[in-house]
């Protein structure tokens, strides 16, 4: 077997053919000619040619091709779980790195013996910065955010929340980092373990960061390591399951760290404002007001009510997207 590897990157895929093969390019190019770089795709059981892609054009990589879709978690933890690299990094396939980020997150990593979690700076695509740092949600963030009802939550809460108090140009502390791109260390795998897989995708980061921060670790944004998120290419092909994985990791997540009354409470809570807007949506619909639009509204909302937000479900979608 070759010589352990410095670094492991971990890609889970689900039908986004074209930006898997710009996002491993663009590893291979920041990584360059040296040793020490391995990179493992989880592929979820793609229709669009993917793995044939990665075996055709990257033999370099480790290519697991699973049969069904195991979700965001459960892929990143078989790429996790065969990964020999002494730092690991979990990273979208929807991304593009920008000069030496990885080496930079390598580096950060080996000169603060203390942080278990590093996390660059995301780009969208037309250079802006992307909001990628947060706290730890309290009560009203889990009720409200990303909601139709945000608006009511004080802004002052919502700033401290996205960590909008700070400068996004200083490396600092932080409860926890967006998923597209999260980089670790061996020792806090072994320590922690890996994403909880009752989580399908959505909050699966923030659990994972403050497993990490409880286990005595600090969690740190580093904005000169700099990565391009072209965001939600997977879960906007699914629009329903997309809403069921997003609420239902959201109750998850709160009967895990607040209990099981607040988590009760928090689906029927959910559920109400998914019923108020299948009406507003169905009035809107019988006015002729772009009424493609609202049916599927309409569908994504009776599936959603339907679903009842009951733990997981067999839907698709391995990429996040913040709901509208």
């Amino acid at each position: 077997m070759d010589a352990t590897p410095l670094l492991s990157v971990i890609i889970v895929s689900w039908n986004v053919r074209a930006l898997l093969r710009q996002a491993l390019a663009s590893l291979y190019a920041s990584w360059g000619p040296r040793p020490g770089l391995e990179v493992i795709v989880v592929d979820n059981a793609s229709t669009d040619g993917s793995a044939a892609l990665v075996a055709a054009d990257f033999p370099q990589v480790r290519l697991i091709a699973n049969a069904t879709n195991r979700g965001f978690t459960g892929g990143n933890n078989q790429g996790l779980d065969v990964a020999r690299g002494d730092y690991l990094l979990v990273l979208n396939p929807d991304t593009e790195i920008i000069g030496d980020a990885l080496q930079q997150l390598v580096d950060y990593l080996d000169a603060h013996p203390d942080v278990g979690m590093v996390g660059p700076q995301l780009l969208n695509p037309d250079g802006s910065v992307q909001s990628s740092r947060r706290r730890l949600p309290t009560l009203p963030i889990l009720f409200l955010e990303s909601t139709w009802l945000q608006w009511l939550a004080p802004r002052r809460l919502l700033r401290r929340y996205y960590v909008a108090d700070r400068p996004a140009d200083r490396e600092q502390p932080v409860d926890w980092i967006t998923g597209a791109a999260m980089a670790t260390r061996r020792a806090v795998w072994e320590q922690v373990g890996g994403f909880d897989e009752g989580f399908f995708m959505y909050s699966e980061e923030l659990d994972w960061c403050r497993r990490i921060g409880a286990a005595g670790w600090r969690v740190v944004y580093l904005p000169s390591a700099q990565i391009i998120h072209h965001e939600g290419k997977s879960s906007e092909q699914v629009v329903p399951a997309r809403h069921i994985h997003f609420q239902t990791s959201k109750i998850r997540y709160t009967r895990k760290y607040h209990g099981a009354g607040w988590a009760a409470l928090l689906r029927y809570w959910l559920l109400g404002q998914y019923l108020w807007q299948l009406g507003l949506e169905g009035i809107k619909w019988l006015l002729g007001h772009r009424r493609d639009l609202r049916a599927a509204r309409l569908a994504a909302y009776r599936q959603v009510l339907r679903h009842g937000l009951h733990g997981r479900t067999g839907c698709q979608p391995v990429l996040r997207k913040e709901l509208p």
